[in-house]
């Protein structure tokens, strides 16, 4: 049986890692919950800024049509049952907000199917009555922040951005070689 090998940790993990740490210490000053911002932040760092853009572009406007088809889907079921309770009256309400989800996002994100599920599915399942626009607008507001982030850092950190420093070492040494050798050549010179 061969030994486990740890995978290595690549500037794609460190900039996560990263944005995410600055994403809840921004957070920590609100006096917010930074889950989701930073979830947005995971969800939307890539390999470099254009799969971020894709990767946090899916999350972004996923949370938006989400959470707006599971708002208005909501509203609508409260007419029929204004407590809220969850009844079979729901399979109908979700399967309808699934198919307006999948439609809207075909239109305008493609990717954005999977996070703006998530958002349908716990808006019209599990949020309760008085607070199920609030979530949603506070989880486009907190992964729109953490998306954001993710973009700045991808910007800051592209992909080859640690891959130069050897490159720099090696040139730094050469050179510090080549000038000392200078150095000591001219002080040779003018000791003679």
């Amino acid at each position: 049986m061969e030994p486990v090998r740890l995978p290595g940790v690549g500037m794609r993990t460190i900039k996560t890692a990263l944005a995410t740490a600055f994403c809840a210490f921004v957070y920590y000053f609100t006096g917010r919950s930074p889950a989701f911002a930073c979830i947005g932040v995971i969800f939307g760092m890539g390999a470099n800024l254009e799969d971020a853009r894709k990767n946090g572009g899916n999350r972004l406007f996923g949370t938006i049509i989400g959470g707006v088809v599971g708002i208005l889907l909501f509203k609508m079921y409260l007419v029929f049952v204004p407590t809220g309770k969850h009844t079979l009256l729901m399979v109908p309400f979700i399967f309808v907000g699934t198919v307006l989800l999948v439609m809207i996002c075909q239109m305008f994100w493609i990717g954005g199917v999977q996070p703006g599920g998530v958002v349908l599915c716990i808006i019209l399942f599990n949020t309760p009555v008085a607070t199920y626009i609030d979530y949603a607008m506070n989880r486009i507001f907190d992964t729109a922040i953490g998306v954001m982030i993710a973009l700045v850092i991808s910007f800051l950190f592209p992909r080859g951005w640690m891959q130069m420093w050897p490159e720099r070492y090696r040139w730094m040494k050469i050179h510090a070689k080549e000038a000392w050798q200078h150095v000591y050549a001219h002080h040779k010179v003018n000791k003679k």
